[in-house]
């Protein structure tokens, strides 16, 4: 099942599900059968247990009032993660394209849930923090709070995959010796979207094609298959060494063809449009907008 999060009266994120080319408003009143006096909010439905909401959702009969063309809805960020964990250097086609060693366990970072936007919103560029480039990648978003999960029961705590784009301010992880802190924070910089596909829709995460284009210009033609640290691993190394609450996303890394490999470099600048496409998964595209200066902020 898809789930998603679009702008509802006044703007409000309203949950939904997708139902062929509609999506069913959760918010309508006619879904209080099903709803109950649930929150309206597709994070509010992760942390109850999205696996439920699925099964309880699957035989619904959505009258003609509760659906709305898909095509033209505003769809915004599905949910507002309070963190996003990345892996780097997770792909053994990326490492080998940049001649480096693979990593004995992974190397993550932690990005802040501020960060996010929604298929359409603009990512912005700030004109002083130098090199700021794309990562095309799939997401986990968790489902029950997890710590020091073992490997063997980490997937129970998947509830969903999505598509994300990990914009990287790159000269200042560069200028900060590896450090990943301010470069994965800048703001509007962690496109997520366009919806949550439930595990039942991609019945093997590696196997998934992953693809980046800038203005129809092809820069990343990868897989999942590449993946170096799965997510069972992922999940139970970072629960290891920090709590993963409902709604947290791992991001699992980026293939080959990242900005820095191309020629010229493919750095991102206003103007253009970004698109991440995740085979069976869907599309994830951005506008590119200068942003206000990042580094005189502090």
């Amino acid at each position: 099942m898809r789930f998603v999060s679009f702008a509802g009266p006044q703007g409000r994120a309203t949950p939904g599900v997708v139902v062929g080319t509609d999506v069913a408003d959760l918010s309508h009143p006619d879904c209080r059968a099903w709803m109950g006096d649930s929150p309206p909010s597709l994070l509010a439905m992760v942390e109850q247990g999205l696996g439920e909401w699925t099964d309880r959702l699957r035989g619904a009969r959505f009258g003609a009032a509760v659906l709305r063309p898909l095509e033209g809805l505003k769809l915004l960020a599905p949910l507002r993660p309070g963190k996003i964990i990345g892996a780097a250097f997770n792909f053994s086609d990326a490492l080998a394209e940049r001649n480096m060693p693979a990593p004995p366990e992974p190397v993550t970072f932690v990005r802040s849930g501020a960060t996010v936007v929604g298929p359409g919103a603009p990512v912005l560029v700030p004109p002083d923090v130098g090199d700021v480039g794309y990562e095309a990648e799939l997401a986990v978003v968790i489902g029950r709070r997890a710590l020091r999960v073992p490997r063997a029961h980490a997937m129970a705590h998947v509830a969903a995959y999505t598509l994300h784009n990990d914009v990287s301010g790159s000269a200042l992880v560069k200028a900060d010796g590896g450090n990943f802190v301010r470069g994965k924070n800048l703001p509007a910089s962690a496109p997520l979207g366009p919806w949550l596909l439930t595990p039942d829709e991609v019945p093997d995460p590696y196997r998934v094609g992953i693809r980046l284009d800038i203005d129809g210009r092809r820069l990343q033609d990868g897989s999942t298959a590449t993946m170096l640290h799965g997510i069972a691993a992922l999940i139970a190394f970072i629960s290891d060494r920090m709590p993963l609450d409902p709604g947290d996303v791992i991001a699992t890394g980026t293939p080959a063809g990242v900005a820095a490999t191309h020629t010229p470099a493919a750095w991102l600048r206003p103007g253009q449009t970004v698109t991440v496409a995740l085979a069976g998964l869907g599309e994830l595209s951005n506008p590119v907008m200068a942003g206000p200066p990042f580094l005189e902020s502090r």
